[in-house]
């Protein structure tokens, strides 16, 4: 048997006093137990005189006097402590209270596992039902009251106590909530069971959230700590966390962040909700569900006697059959300018490029907490332009994206330097890119489509010839917006499978808005295509894709583009929902000259009989072939060591010419047979 003393020194009763409290209540209830056995028959035989021994002493170190049948400590709890507020809380009897601190006599101390290891027959460091009826029980009917209390009781359907064993009731043992006893003794710890979700109560930004009627409400059942569920949904469960913290911050509750994954047992929600209680928290569960696709199911939170908080995607969330009043809050992105005052707020020293990144960024106020940090740790003595750059790598940090079959992020280096096109078309690039930059003056400020769907965000069609520069001119716009491209291969997301080719779309668009990125989809004619009558279930599954994307696109707040060879095949019913229809022709012979002059670099030797505005009159190639054999001429010459001359060029335009099993139109006068 462990030597008796003590359980805390006073050195750590003077740091701990809730746990010096806490283990006197449990040292007096040891003395109970000590003059319970004392009556024992047998008593004086060796396992039980020294269980009494060992009892008696651990009394006797914190009251000095004789052991008594009543437990002071236990019935004067302040609700201070996390006990009382448990108590209180639950309406929990004198006896109750008891049966929490017998089952954590364990967990207190080696000496009290040993001592009820010695009584529990099967042999575990737990008091039993018959233990704790017989400190507490003088006639049948206390029995019956304690059965109750352990059948039916609060603290049982709580899921403060529960029993164990597949034994007869009065040997089953009597155990406490994983990880309940560190904290009932002022230990913020939590058991290895719950996954805490990192909460930021961040609430720059959110003031017309605030006194949104809704959310005024929610803020109203939570300082009262009404019994209710508070469904928060967003684009992200991230996003929906984010704003359940800032509300119970702004009701004056502690909050306890638990991720919950979509096939957690039914005991995690119950332990979570038993550590929330104890803390006098509001719980604040974080559905994490990977396949959108597929409901979340609500966790069971029967019982608990305050407001609980769940917090899910759009469309995750099971119906909501709870038996307590529901509140439903769905999270609108941020407006332009409420973003441009959370960038001002977190980033005052460059508070002049508020109003670009809150047009460029859809973010959080977490979000931009956390970049404004990386930005300060490495690129605090950027400005201008620079600036710009060092948070779009922030924010590209930040995202650390998971990206499904058939996406590809491609990091833009390409300006408007390199884009060869007609001015009116050019114009309407930069009309596009205008219109995303100043959303916010227009439907923010000036109110324009308000409240109608689909108002943000920008759609657009790039069509024309391969190699005229389409994806060129996506990857243009996508580093003016200081954002990535992100590419959607359609011959990847396109599935045989009912329900794949939503999926993967879906996951696609919400990459994208995680990212911030520009959204490219290539060959758009595959998937965008026009409707056809319904003549077999394939067709009427096609369809269903088509009227998916539709809905889809139109919710997309950033840029999508479209990009085809085929405007005709493209569906009219996407070409109404498109901001911007953008005809990609093949070049003229004074923009081919303008492409030559592109490709081939300023640093590149050209001998002196290359004349580009020979090759642009002669050749009428689209760009992405001049691009092509302005390489492979370079390769030519730097194989033979001399400059990029006009026989090089021609070669390499031969060869494009043959690989599009196009009719060469000859060689320009003076130019060598090869």
């Amino acid at each position: 048997m462990p030597e008796a003393a003590s359980s805390l020194d006073s050195r750590a009763r003077a740091e701990f006093p809730l746990a010096e409290r806490m283990s006197r209540a449990i040292a007096l209830l040891a003395g109970r137990l000590a003059h319970l056995l004392a009556q024992f028959p047998g008593a004086q035989e060796e396992p039980l005189r020294r269980a009494h021994t060992f009892l008696h002493a651990m009394h006797d170190a914190v009251a000095g006097t004789e052991p008594s049948a009543t437990n002071e400590a236990i019935e004067h709890k302040p609700v201070s402590d996390p006990i009382g507020r448990v108590a209180a809380t639950l309406s929990l009897s004198i006896s109750e209270v008891e049966l929490i601190f017998l089952a954590a006599m364990a967990e207190e101390h080696e000496g009290y596992a040993s001592v009820l290891r010695s009584l529990n027959p099967r042999n575990e460091p737990y008091a039993t039902v018959g233990l704790a009826a017989q400190l507490q029980c003088a006639n049948s009917r206390d029995r019956f009251s304690l059965r109750r209390s352990l059948e039916m009781g609060k603290a049982i359907s709580a899921g403060i106590l529960s029993l164990r064993g597949d034994t007869p009731f009065f040997e089953k043992s009597l155990v406490l909530a994983e990880g309940l006893w560190p904290v009932l003794c002022g230990l913020d710890v939590m058991p290895t069971s719950l996954k805490p979700a990192e909460l930021n109560n961040i609430g720059a930004g959110l003031e017309e959230w605030f006194d949104a009627a809704e959310v005024l409400k929610a803020r109203h059942l939570l300082e009262r700590d009404e019994p209710s569920l508070l469904a928060i949904v967003a684009d992200s469960e991230g996003t929906a966390a984010h704003r359940a913290a800032t509300l119970a911050a702004s009701a004056n509750r502690t909050a306890l962040g638990i991720e919950l994954a979509a096939d957690a047992p039914a005991s995690v929600p119950r332990l979570a909700l038993v550590h929330a209680l104890a803390r006098g928290a509001v719980p604040i569960f974080k559905l994490s569900n990977p396949d959108s696709s597929v409901q979340a199911n609500l966790p069971d939170i029967d019982g608990f006697p305050g407001a609980v908080m769940v917090c899910a995607q759009h469309n995750v969330l099971a119906p909501l059959d709870v038996r307590r009043p529901v509140l439903r809050l769905t999270i609108p992105p941020l407006g332009v300018e409420a973003r441009e005052r959370l960038w001002r707020a977190q980033l005052p020293e460059i508070s002049g490029q508020a109003g670009t990144l809150a047009a460029r960024y859809v973010i959080e106020p977490a979000a931009v907490q956390e970049v404004a940090r990386d930005y300060r740790t490495y690129d605090a003595n950027s400005s201008g332009d620079d600036c710009l750059e060092a948070i779009a790598e922030c924010v590209r940090t930040r995202s650390n994206l998971r990206l499904t079959a058939g996406v590809k992020l491609v990091r833009p280096t390409a300006r408007w330097k390199h884009l060869v096109l007609p001015a009116d078309r050019r114009a309407q690039l930069t009309e596009a890119l205008d219109r995303l930059l100043h959303q916010g003056t227009v439907l923010d400020r000036w109110k324009f489509l308000e409240g109608r769907p689909g108002a943000r965000g920008v759609r657009m069609l790039l069509s024309g010839p391969p190699g005229t520069g389409k994806t060129l001119a996506a990857e243009v716009i996508a580093h003016a917006l200081g954002v990535d491209l992100m590419m959607v291969d359609i011959s990847r997301v396109v599935s045989k499978w009912i329900g794949e080719t939503e999926k993967h779309l879906a996951e696609a668009f919400d990459a994208a808005e995680h990212a911030h990125a520009v959204l490219l989809f290539d060959e758009a004619d595959a998937l965008f295509g026009k409707r056809t009558e319904v003549s077999d279930a394939h067709d009427r599954y096609a369809n269903l894709e088509t009227a998916y994307l539709l809905s889809r696109l139109e919710r997309f707040d950033g840029l999508a583009i479209l990009s085809t060879n085929l405007k005709q095949n493209i569906d009219s019913a996407f070409l109404r929902r498109l901001e911007f229809v953008i005809d990609f022709d093949e070049p003229s012979a004074a923009e081919r000259e303008a492409l030559w002059r592109c490709h081939l670099p300023a640093s590149a030797p050209l001998a002196n009989d290359v004349n580009l505005k020979e090759l642009a009159a002669l050749y009428p190639i689209v760009g992405g072939l001049i691009r092509n054999a302005s390489v492979a001429a370079g390769f030519l010459a730097a194989a033979t060591n001399t400059a990029i001359d006009r026989n090089h060029l021609v070669r390499a335009i031969r060869r494009e010419y043959e690989k599009s099993a196009k009719s060469f139109p000859g060689l320009p006068a003076g130019a060598l047979r090869t």
